[in-house]
């Protein structure tokens, strides 16, 4: 009887030892780790980093076929387009608008085209979609953030 009392006794408190122990391992595991958080380059305001966007990738599309610093300008440019693709794909006042499903087409043929040949230039004939492409975004991005400047 004093055999069994004393295993339970042994069994609650050593229960409870290691659910307080796993408890402090979470909780400073949690809070004492580097957050792993990736910084982007997106501000939040959709309208002006559409516009950054655009600016920035049309250098990378006027960027010479024999220029040194293609392989960090190509880097640059898909590290933006994932950023801006993951910050305003899933947002929807955004992803619905002409403005955004004008970026994501330009967007993921540039992207399309870096990643499936990487050693190649941007064609002649993709410069001028993006080109267009990015000028459109520009305009329907001024155009719905003027609209939407008033309150109804």
């Amino acid at each position: 009887m004093l055999l069994k009392l004393t295993s339970e006794l042994i069994f609650k408190n050593l229960t409870k030892a290691i659910s307080v122990a796993l408890s402090l391992i979470v909780v400073f595991t949690l809070f004492t780790s580097p957050s792993i958080a990736v910084k982007t380059s997106m501000t939040g305001d959709y309208a002006k980093d559409t516009i950054s966007v655009v600016k920035t990738l049309q250098k990378a599309v006027d960027t010479p076929k024999d220029s040194p610093n293609k392989d960090d300008v190509r880097t640059e440019a898909l590290t933006l387009i994932t950023d801006y693709i993951s910050r305003y794909r899933n947002r929807g006042m955004v992803n619905k608008t002409q403005s955004f499903t004008t970026m994501q087409t330009a967007l993921n043929a540039m992207a399309g085209h870096y990643k499936n040949f990487a050693s190649r230039p941007l064609p002649d004939k993709l410069k001028e979609r993006l080109t267009k492409e990015f000028s459109l975004a520009e305009k329907m991005v001024l155009r719905e953030s003027w609209y939407n400047s008033f309150t109804f």
